[in-house]
Parts: C-alpha cells; sequence; structure tokens
C-alpha cells in the first residue's frame, strides 16, 4: 500500500479539525441532563457531566460565565444549559462549552419559549409589515378571557369610564391551564366566524411562567397570525411577555392598558400616541430579536477564531493536570508516610538504645548472679577457713603452751630439740605462754 506524502494528518490536527467542524455545523444548543463529577478548581472554572439514563457529556463552564449562574449546581441536580460543542484537544473529547445554566424545571420552560420564538420569528409570524392597524372608530370589542377574572373587570372598568358607547362582547375562555390554548383557539376562531365586532382583545391577570403558558402554544400563536380580525394582545403584567405579544397586531402592557388602547377620551391623540409607540416598540422589539439573531450568529462565528477559546483549552488542561498532580502528590505522600513508619519501626527495633536496655537488663541479670556467687563464695571462704583456723589452732604450738609446755630456741632462733645443739655459755630464748625468758646455758646434760 502507497502512503499518501501530502496528506497525512498529525493527531492535533486531526482533533483541530474536528472541533473547527463541529463548532461550525451544530453552533449552540439547549440541553437537559442530570450533573455528576461536578469539580469547581482553584481557577473558577466548572468542570462536570450531563448525564441521562443511557449516554453522558463532559462539560466545561469557564469563569466568566459561571458568574451568572444564580446557584451552586450539585452532584445529582436537573439542570437546563445552553453551550456549543467543541472538542479538548489535548484529549480528543468532544464537550460542551457550557454559556448559562437553568435549573430544569424553569429552564425547561424558558429554552421551549426561546426555541419557539425562533421558530416563529423564522416563518414571518412577528414581521412588523404583517401587522394590521387597529380601526380609527371601534363601536364593539370582543373581549377573550375568563368572564369570572380580575382582567374582565378591569377592561369594563376602563371602557366605561374613558367611553361607555363601546360595545362589549365577552368570548368567554379558559385562560390557565390544561388544554386553555385549545380554548383560547376556538373563541378567536368563533368570533372570526360572527365577525361582530371590530377588535378582539386577548387578556388575563398576571402570573407565573407556567401561569401564562396557555399563551405561549404555537397553535395559538398560528390561530392569532391568521385572525381576520386585529387582536390586541394584554397579558399579564408589563414586565410578562408571551409568545401571543409577539404574533398579536398590538400588544398592551396591561389589560387596563389594553382598553385604554381600544377607547377614545376626549382628546383622542393620547390613544393614537400610544398604539403608535406600541407598535413602535412592537417594531424595536421584533428587529431586536432579528439582531440578536444576527448577534449570535456572528458570536458563534467569532468564538470559533477567537483565541480566548484555544486559550481555555489550555486553561482546562492545567486544571486537568493539577487536579492529576494533586492526587498524584496525594498518593506519593501516602505511600511515603506508610513508608516512614516501616522504617521508623525497623529503626526503632535496630537502635542502639533497645539494644542498651537489653545488655542493661543482662548486665543487671549478671550482676545479680555474680553478687549471688560471691555471697557464697564468701561464705564457702569463711567457712573454711573457720575449718583450717580450726585445724591450725588444733596444732599450734600455742595450744601445747596452754597445757603448761614451752618451746626454746638458740640465738639462731633454731627449735633446741637435743642438748647436744647447746654449750656451756650459750643464750637460750624460752616462749611460754605468756611472754618468754633468755638464759645462759651453765650445764649440759646429754641423756638418750
Amino acid at each position: 500500500m502507497q502512503v499518501p506524502k501530502n496528506n497525512i494528518y498529525t493527531v492535533s490536527r486531526l482533533n483541530g479539525e474536528v472541533r473547527q467542524i463541529l463548532e461550525g455545523q451544530l453552533g449552540k444548543i439547549w440541553l437537559n441532563g442530570e450533573i455528576s463529577n461536578f469539580s469547581a478548581p482553584s481557577s473558577g472554572h466548572w468542570y462536570l457531566t450531563l448525564k441521562d439514563h443511557y449516554s453522558q457529556i463532559r462539560c466545561a463552564m469557564f469563569k466568566g460565565r459561571n458568574q451568572s449562574v444564580s446557584f451552586k449546581p450539585v452532584n445529582g441536580q436537573q439542570v437546563i444549559v445552553k453551550g456549543a460543542i467543541s472538542v479538548y484537544e489535548p484529549r480528543g473529547d468532544y464537550q460542551l462549552l457550557i454559556e448559562s445554566m437553568l435549573p430544569a424545571g424553569d429552564g425547561l420552560l424558558a429554552q421551549q419559549f426561546e426555541a419557539l420564538k425562533m421558530k416563529l420569528a423564522a416563518q414571518g409570524l412577528f414581521a412588523a409589515d404583517t401587522k394590521r392597524a387597529l380601526p380609527k372608530n371601534i363601536q364593539r370589542i370582543g373581549v377573550i378571557t375568563s368572564p369570572t377574572g380580575a382582567a374582565i373587570r378591569d377592561v369594563l372598568h376602563v371602557l366605561a369610564r374613558r367611553d361607555p358607547s363601546i360595545e362589549v362582547i365577552i368570548y368567554p375562555t379558559q385562560v390557565q391551564g390544561e388544554n386553555a390554548d385549545v380554548n383560547i383557539c376556538q373563541a378567536i376562531n368563533i368570533a372570526n366566524q360572527r365577525l361582530e365586532v371590530d377588535v378582539l382583545l386577548l387578556t388575563r391577570g398576571g402570573g407565573s411562567l407556567e401561569d401564562l403558558w396557555c399563551f405561549n402554544s404555537e397553535a395559538l400563536a398560528h390561530t392569532i397570525y391568521n385572525s381576520a380580525l386585529p387582536v390586541v394582545s394584554a397579558v399579564g403584567h408589563e414586565v410578562d411577555t408571551t409568545i401571543s405579544d409577539y404574533v398579536a397586531d398590538v400588544r398592551a402592557p396591561t389589560p387596563s392598558a389594553g382598553a385604554e388602547l381600544l377607547s377614545q377620551d376626549s382628546d383622542n391623540k393620547s390613544q393614537r400616541l400610544a398604539t403608535v409607540l406600541a407598535r413602535l416598540k412592537q417594531s424595536v422589539s421584533h428587529y431586536q430579536l432579528k439582531q440578536e439573531r444576527r448577534l449570535s450568529l456572528l458570536e458563534h462565528r467569532l468564538q470559533r477564531l477567537d483565541p480566548k477559546r484555544t486559550l481555555q483549552q489550555f486553561e482546562q488542561r492545567f486544571d486537568e493536570m493539577q487536579l492529576r498532580l494533586e492526587a498524584a502528590f496525594a498518593n506519593k505522600s501516602h505511600g511515603l508516610s506508610r513508608r516512614q513508619q516501616q522504617l521508623t519501626s525497623r529503626l526503632e527495633q535496630q537502635s542502639p538504645k533497645h539494644k542498651l536496655t537489653l545488655e542493661a537488663n543482662r548486665l543487671s541479670y549478671l550482676a545479680t548472679r555474680l553478687q549471688d556467687a560471691m555471697q557464697d563464695k564468701l561464705s564457702h571462704s569463711g567457712q573454711r577457713i573457720k575449718y583450717v583456723a580450726h585445724q591450725l589452732e588444733t596444732v599450734s604450738p600455742l595450744a601445747t603452751l596452754s597445757r603448761g609446755y614451752s618451746i626454746t630456741t638458740d640465738a639462731n632462733h633454731q627449735i633446741i630439740e637435743n642438748a647436744a645443739q647447746l654449750n656451756v655459755g650459750d643464750s637460750m630464748h624460752t616462749r611460754l605462754l605468756h611472754g618468754q625468758v633468755v638464759s645462759t646455758v651453765t650445764k649440759v646434760i646429754q641423756r638418750e
């Protein structure tokens, strides 16, 4: 097999091109999953794994992004994240770079809202040139809302105050809960079939995102868009925004504001100004939405070419190596500690102090034995001395002297045993029991 010379990839080049392909094709996505293996090193970056029952993906959320998260993620928590697919080139792992994170409950609704808004915007349902102007002389207003809610009371109160001549026809419907969007669509269709009003006011009071969720229905959006009658959306409070607000011909911030928009007072200028202002806000909102999409695409393209992405790769690799180093250091430290304990134990066993203690004990034992042996020796010697002294005393001349005998020696201290040893005139010494006598020989008598 012949190896091509001009198209041989290195591993780094392959991983780099795979990263560019993934980042260029998928772009930013929303992902729902459970957090595991969450880690927050000293660098401030977050590393985690998102998983479901069958699969998992590694994720990274860098310091500049995770500072906007309003909660601290924990393992086992279900979240919704938005991010871009990338490749961590040193390991060849593909991962998700998270830009935003929400708890699963609110996050899922927010994700669905954003996804539907993008979808309908792409279909042209929010286009400003499709919006219809409100009739100039409104005689009848069709109000689509709950007949027992606070919104209908506010609308009737404002209309009665501003223009009592306007006739109100209520198309009662459910505005919260399951199948509420279907009921609202039916009410709009009934009003379009009858064509008995000049304009429709779709309204209800404020509430949570879940309470207003029926106004974020795709079916309702198409029903409003296809309505032959102009539709004013006045849902929730001023801060609340729903899909029906984007699709409707005019959006009013509150039910009361919707009623004021559709009624005339003594000076009709304020009403026309409010209409123009509402349309202007809506146009600005649509333009802003369009520019946000374009900005998102440009931002994504810029991120692919941004050196910061490469720096983030190095930072992630640094964090990974730091964690591995800390683990290796901990294992090494533990091994050295165990080795030190073993050596300390062996050293204590071989220590001179230990041997000295043994020798001291042995010396003490030998000293005791020596003392005992000396005592025995002294006792034995004392008894032998007594015995010898007794024997000596038995044969001692002193014992003989004590019985009245004496010992006589010549001038040279030689014991005289025979008279022939002496001559007349010789000196001799006689030893008695007590003292001695010196005498001179005057006569020698020899006997056999």
